[in-house]
């Protein structure tokens, strides 16, 4: 119990729904959620961070279009 409310917030969520009763099980379980916990966070950081590189590369949104000015009835 005391090892289970030390736990991050976010881990201690996930396990809790497990109601694990033994020790060594919960204390793994709980390796196996930080470390996922931890590699989803560094994913999501990389793909941001790509992002942001190729922020410049891409089309912008007003371009490509016709404008109204241009073209169709303004009825």
């Amino acid at each position: 119990v005391k090892f289970e409310n030390g736990l991050r917030p976010d881990i201690k969520q996930l396990i809790g729904f497990s109601e694990i009763m033994n020790f060594p099980m919960l204390v793994n379980k709980s390796r196996i959620c930080d470390k996922d916990s931890r590699a989803k966070g560094n994913y999501y950081k990389a793909v941001n961070e790509k992002k942001g590189k190729d922020f410049g590369r891409g089309k912008p949104y007003g371009r490509g279009g016709k404008k109204p000015e241009e073209g169709g009835s303004s009825g």
